[in-house]
């Protein structure tokens, strides 16, 4: 019985990709340098793999910035503004294109379906000439046959990197982009070609967008596409990989009946309903990769069910065509439980992290062939039961006031027109306000502050000395250059979700694990083990301190509670909405406190309320009602004076616009610099938005400084679609990430741009 994982974590156990990205963007180290530790991570992951007895060990999953990036520079499709030579890609190149440089933005940045992560979206058109430049895929693979590792190089499928795609600037929007299928396939045969000559007798190719509502059009894509590899790919064993839902059965049907592919992978964990489809009828003689091992979540398998269900595939298509295999790629997933020393004992036995994973897959495996494991699999049946029968996890009054929310759908009494005129009145605000979006620069001392008082190597008497002076001196910045709402700039916080999970019950913490989000971006997801509440105030102190040194408005800054189940590693023993209802509870506490301690103006980000959405259409409607539900429960007991903020980035919101509005926030921000400000057609088409907005205006997840000029041009086009009165101006984004010479100015110009319009405006009056 063979092994397989679809994907691993590439920043390394103790983020060592990350440092040497920042390390070479900052210009502190060469390329040289940054090839050096991305292959010396290479290599261990590969060792690591095969030291774990994984026949199927995946190669070119290792991107420096994204694997779809990785596809448009194997491809050639660099956007003109890049100024390409036409060469083999590079690193100025490609993280141009990633990141943006001094003189043209980055390509647009959003979620890779329904995760935590996000990918570079390809800009096509009929004119892109597209090319073979990038060799990595062929590279990697023989990197790892030179240390005696023959892995099977993935890629993201033909088809699917067409449908992630985007027309490019000034391509009709409704451009086909799947017919410049024809146009890429000659570089797949290339690749393909290659590899082959390379020694790979496997290949993977991703496509994971079988999972989703495809038209008839779309699907006969599929078709088209390996008809036409077939011949290159003769010779070769072909997996087409899939995962994060069920697959449905039109999608089974023509994934199944795909042409020289002699193997196709599912997501078992996400897609249970597929082993029915599969039990229908499979083809005979194919391989079935088996996704049997979440690669989403942390918690360690059941391995006693997932051999039951192996066993019952092991019956349909035969013990030498069954594959045990993860979900999905472990990327979504920390690393190494390993280096996890102080995690609670009895939590830690509950579970697995990316390298643990391998040895479950293996393990299952084994365990196919008549080599089980008894000691390992016993371990894990006791930690199943501990889990379940656990007192830590379940908490009776918690439960008793979730369920009491049904009934009601916990809407403030007062329409949000009603809400904005009292608010105005206490505010004072002038038109077109300014903000931003809560994070200002982590500086390595604020860091370090920090890290020295979790350590206990500083007294708290200190560090809160510390915070409150780097709290007055982003008060200070904010007032002299005239911003209107202001934030205290987080410096209590490493990350937003975490900061809040450290003070709720239910909740648990690593030291080292961390997930990729984009590029070296990392987050440190907390895990949800049981029923959440709020034991005492959490950022009450650290705002009342912050406005106690301004007379402008001072905004009070929370997670919703959907962003902080979407960016968490979530209890798997309940439905996610019930979590979600609870931890929407603990943040009503907290609202109601900041309220209290005479808070006006209180922001609950929900950045991952669409990123939550489900991947099929028919499931949208439940997902959006408790999600929507959920944030609502917050702030119904606010009174109308107390403005409502609420924030979201980097994913497509045109489609769930209504669910937005339906929010009934007072306020909201919402990136739409970086995507091309594709937000505002929602508004050109029609739909009216009564609640104060603001668009974003610059992209802070590039170090590229807007002018005024542009800005003003920004605004003008969201004045164009939105009423004066409602627009506000801010950054698409928090400003955690930037460095403070990046920020003053683009503030200062930002500012600028806000008084060149009102200024304007005032006088066509």
């Amino acid at each position: 019985m063979a092994s397989h994982i679809v994907g691993y974590p590439r920043m390394g156990p103790k983020r060592e990709l990350k440092f040497a990205l920042e390390s070479f963007w900052d210009g502190k180290s060469g390329a040289e340098d940054l090839e050096k530790v991305a292959a010396d991570l290479r290599v261990s992951i590969w060792k690591q793999m095969a030291d774990a007895g994984i026949q199927y060990i995946p190669s070119n999953t290792f991107a420096y910035y994204d694997q779809v990036l990785d596809i448009t520079a194997m491809l050639g499709a660099v956007p003109p503004r890049y100024s390409w030579s036409g060469d083999e890609i590079g690193f100025d190149t490609y993280f141009s294109m990633a990141r943006g440089n001094a003189s043209v933005p980055a390509m647009e940045l959003t979620k890779w379906f329904d995760t935590n992560y996000h990918f570079i979206v390809p800009e096509l058109g009929p004119d892109v000439k597209f090319s073979y430049a990038s060799h990595k895929a062929v590279n990697e693979y023989k990197e790892a046959k030179a240390i005696g590792v023959d892995t099977v190089p993935v890629l993201i499928g033909p088809v699917t990197y067409l449908l992630l795609s985007k027309p490019a600037k000034g391509v009709q929007k409704t451009f086909p982009l799947l017919s410049l299928l024809d146009k890429i396939l000659p570089i797949y045969k290339e690749v393909i070609s290659e590899l082959k000559a390379a020694g790979a007798s496997w290949i993977q190719f991703d496509e994971p967008t079988l999972v989703m509502d495809l038209e008839s059009h779309q699907l006969e894509a599929f078709t088209k596409a390996y008809s036409e590899l077939e011949s290159t790919l003769s010779g070769l064993e072909v997996l087409v990989e899939t995962y994060f839902a069920d697959i449905p059965g039109d999608a089974f049907k023509t994934l199944t009946s795909l042409k020289g592919v002699t193997a196709f992978g599912f997501d078992l964990v996400r897609g249970t309903k597929t082993l029915d489809l599969i039990k229908s009828g499979y083809p005979a003689g194919k391989y079935l990769f088996a996704g049997v091992v979440d690669g989403r979540n942390i918690w360690a398998n059941d391995l006693d069910a997932s051999l039951i269900t192996l066993k019952s595939l092991e019956g349909i298509v035969g013990t030498d065509k069954l594959v045990v295999s993860t979900s999905c790629s472990l990327l979504h997933t920390a690393v190494d439980l390993v280096n996890e020393p102080k995690l609670d004992t009895e939590i830690k036995s509950w579970l697995a992290f990316a390298a643990q994973k391998v040895v479950e897959v293996n393990a299952l495996a084994k365990a196919l062939t008549g080599q089980k494991d008894e000691a390992f699999f016993s371990a894990n049946a006791a930690a199943q039961a501990s889990k379940k029968s656990s007192p830590r996890v379940t908490n009776e009054a918690v439960q008793k006031a979730a369920a009491a929310l049904k009934g009601s759908d916990h809407r403030r009494a007062t329409d949000v027109s009603a809400r904005l005129d009292a608010q105005q009145k206490k505010l004072n605000l002038p038109i077109l306000p300014t903000t931003t979006i809560g994070s200002f620069p982590q500086t390595i001392e604020l860091r370090r502050v920090r890290r020295e008082y979790k350590a206990k190597k500083i007294s708290e008497e200190e560090y809160v000395k510390s915070i409150k002076e780097e709290i007055n001196k982003v008060v200070k910045l904010q007032e002299e250059l005239d911003i209107d709402v202001l934030v205290h700039g987080e410096p209590e916080r490493n990350d937003m979700v975490e900061y809040f999970g450290e003070q709720l019950s239910g909740f648990a913490f690593t030291a080292n694990g961390w997930v990729q989000s984009y590029g070296s971006r990392c987050v440190k997801p907390p895990i949800i083990y049981g029923d959440v509440s709020r034991p005492k105030p959490m950022t009450v102190f650290w705002s009342t301190a912050a406005q106690s040194v301004t007379k402008r408005p001072m905004k009070g800054m929370l997670t919703g509670p959907v962003t902080i189940l979407n960016w968490s590693f979530v209890r798997n023993d309940q439905p996610r909405f019930e979590t979600c209802y609870q931890i929407a509870l603990a943040i009503k506490d907290e609202v109601e406190d900041l309220e209290k301690a005479g808070i006006t103006v209180i922001q609950i980000d929900e950045a991952a309320l669409r990123e939550g959405l489900p991947l099929r259409k028919a499931e949208h409607a439940f997902y959006l009602d408790w999600a929507v539900h959920s944030f609502r429960i917050t702030n119904v007991g606010v009174q109308d004076t107390t403005q409502i903020h609420t924030h979201m980035c980097y994913s497509n919101f045109n489609d769930i616009i209504q669910s937005i509005i339906d929010m009934d926030a007072d306020v909201i921000t919402i990136e739409n610099s970086r995507s091309d400000e594709k937000l505002l057609s929602v508004f050109r088409e029609g739909v009216k938005y009564g609640a104060g907005i603001g668009p974003g205006v610059y992209d802070i997840h590039s170090p590229r400084i807007p002018s005024t000029e542009e800005i003003a041009d920004r605004i003008n086009k969201m004045l164009a679609v939105l009423e004066t009165n409602i627009l506000w101006v801010n950054p698409d984004c928090g400003l955690k990430t930037r460095k403070y010479t990046e920020v003053k100015p683009a503030l200062q110009n930002m500012v600028a741009a806000c008084k060149l319009l009102r200024a304007q405006l005032a006088s066509s009056k």
